[in-house]
């Protein structure tokens, strides 16, 4: 399996997965992606029941003909340490929860298999790998959890300063040795153009190894495939229909994932994104036509992305506004009915919704019944503890906070401010 550059139409600079994952982002500026989709069936899972069997046998394809290829059953039993349940909600859909890992998002399992792999493929380097990573509010913190204290590679963070939860902004600072976060006087977009910026300068790329960690990276993206192999086996072994998915939605990364999911041949059904007042996505699928724009803060501070990155994967595959319709759905769910969702959670479905994971809630419950009985599986990305000075007020009570959150939420924050410019973020890396 060869990789290839969403902008390189002839293919001509083909490259292995480790070759994608340690350059992050391609030459051109462009996202790898695979050079041709791989074909699995429901038979090829057979005896593969936990999440890292699964993701062995779904990733095999994916590493063919890599360096990491023998190493693969090993980086999945590191990933996926934590379960991945399903729950049954009573006269309702079911939800996918994908928070109960060590920094309580679903980017925890991508993470970890990224820094699996990184470490893996740096044994032998002559000098430190930089990662970089530019966050809407819990990427950064999966990422600083998943490479904290690994030898010869350094995290470097950027958030945007008081758009994230109080919670999300410590479990962005309390990092130590290897990690180092930037608080951002901007918004999310400013972050993700100054790491861009930063891979485009030649006096930092001569005098520093850079590497990135958000989905733009396909080391993050291959094992979020596994949430919806998994449900979707799930589903198929009980003999029911492909279930379809709803998935809050930012930058687009968990969305791809699932879109390749059902591209390799799995049982998944209709997909559609919720997503946030961040309109762009939503705006697009209703006219065809495509208008990033400065992101808007909102309640779901992790889903507040003006210019998605991975919609240009999305183009890639799709090509123009028709194919996008027919691969997805989009709607937007504004901070007034993400408000009453997580209001009505525990009342109506025994549940407590962080801001995200309520606009799939809202989204499922907006739809006409005929539709709702078709099948859904909710996509359920953060533990509300996260966002307690949101969802506390809202449902009026206390919401416990896992045992090894409580752990990083007592240590020290060291972020330091930086401006939302480009030359602000190259001073500091040129600088060590």
């Amino acid at each position: 399996m060869h990789y290839v550059s969403t902008r390189d139409s002839e293919g001509a600079g083909a490259v292995t997965l480790s070759e994608a994952i340690h350059r992050g982002l391609a030459p051109d500026g462009g996202l790898f992606v695979p050079r041709a989709m791989p074909r699995l069936s429901i038979e090829d899972f057979e005896g593969a029941n936990d999440p890292a069997e699964i993701a062995a046998v779904l990733l095999a394809p994916f590493f063919d003909g890599d360096p990491l290829a023998a190493e693969l059953p090993a980086i999945c039993a590191e990933t996926f340490t934590f379960p991945l349940p399903v729950l049954e909600l009573d006269g309702g859909p079911a939800v996918l929860e994908l928070f109960h890992g060590p920094t309580a998002a679903f980017k925890d399992v991508g993470a970890r298999f990224l820094a699996a792999c990184t470490q893996r493929l740096e044994a032998d380097a002559d000098g430190p790998l930089t990662i970089l990573v530019a966050t809407s509010g819990d990427t950064g913190s999966a990422v600083a959890a998943a490479f904290h204290h690994r030898p010869g590679i350094e995290v470097v963070i950027l958030f945007p300063a008081g758009l994230v939860s109080a919670r999300q902004a410590q479990l962005l600072s309390c990092w130590d040795d290897n990690v180092r976060s930037f608080s951002v006087d901007g918004a999310f977009d400013d972050c993700q153009r100054m790491v861009k910026a930063a891979f485009a300068d030649a006096d930092i790329t001569a005098t520093r190894r850079l590497s990135s960690a958000n989905s733009i990276n396909i080391g993050r993206l291959l094992p979020q495939m596994v949430y919806y192999a998994m449900a979707s086996l799930r589903a198929a072994r009980q003999g029911q229909p492909p279930p379809g998915f709803i998935i809050p939605s930012g930058n687009l990364g968990n969305a791809f994932a699932c879109l390749m999911t059902r591209e390799v041949g799995l049982p998944v059904g209709e997909i559609v994104l919720a997503t946030n007042a961040n309109l762009t996505v939503a705006e697009y699928m209703d006219s065809g036509d495509w208008r990033p724009r400065v992101s808007v803060p909102t309640l779901a501070s992790a889903m507040d992305v003006g210019d998605p990155s991975n919609m240009e994967r999305v183009f890639w595959r799709y090509r123009d506004h028709a194919g996008v319709s027919d691969a997805f759905g989009a709607v937007s769910i504004d901070d007034a009915a993400i408000r009453e969702t997580i209001s009505a959670g525990p009342a109506r479905w025994h549940q407590v919704w962080c801001p995200h994971t309520a606009t799939a809630v809202r989204a499922w419950e907006r739809m006409p019944a005929a539709d709702q009985a078709r099948g859904w599986v909710l996509v359920a990305t953060a533990h509300p503890a996260k966002f307690d000075d949101i969802v506390e007020p809202l449902i009026g009570e206390p919401v416990p906070v896992p045992a090894e959150m409580q752990r990083l939420l007592s240590l020290p924050a060291r972020a330091e401010t930086l401006p939302p410019d480009p030359g602000a973020l190259r001073a500091r890396l040129l600088s060590v």
